[in-house]
């Protein structure tokens, strides 16, 4: 089951991570892939809250191939998720 992330979880988890809530928003709706070693440091700051798969949608299977098979790769933006 896919995660889900408020507006305010993502101000939370920018806070937390030093990564801009905006550039988070665009790698968790799969717009952007975060660098595979920030989204690797943003998972282990958050305890795996957020995770390579749902970071880096596009590229994560070739570069992690081990998470390939892994169903947890994408994020759900709770009702005041999107942005206007």
């Amino acid at each position: 089951m896919a995660k889900q992330l408020t507006l305010d979880d993502r101000k939370r988890i920018a806070a937390l991570t030093g990564i801009d809530e905006q550039y988070l928003y665009q790698c968790l709706t799969g717009r952007r892939d975060m660098q595979p070693a920030r989204a690797r440091r943003a998972e282990e700051v958050t305890s795996g809250e957020v995770t390579r798969q749902m970071l880096c949608q596009k590229t994560y299977a070739g570069i992690w191939p081990e998470l390939a098979g892994s169903a947890e790769a994408g994020c759900h933006l709770g009702k005041e998720g999107a942005h206007a």
